[in-house]
């Protein structure tokens, strides 16, 4: 079985000087124990409720696989 970490280049980073603009990827989460990235989307949007109230766009998702 495979682990992702899921991440989104949307939203924004403030840094602490707020003079300054962050532009980052922001981590969504870390999925475990799948066979690839679909079931890694799959399986992080059914644990986690909260991606689609704040309204992260799945398709802009990058998954990099952990080993």
């Amino acid at each position: 079985m495979k682990k992702f970490i899921i991440l989104s280049p949307e939203g924004k980073t403030i840094a602490p000087n707020e003079n300054y603009e962050v532009n980052n990827y922001q981590v969504i989460g870390i999925v475990t124990n799948v066979k690839d990235e679909d079931e890694a989307i799959i399986k992080l949007l059914k644990e986690n409720s909260w991606i689609f109230d704040a309204e992260f766009n799945v398709a802009e998702f990058i998954l990099h696989e952990l080993l």
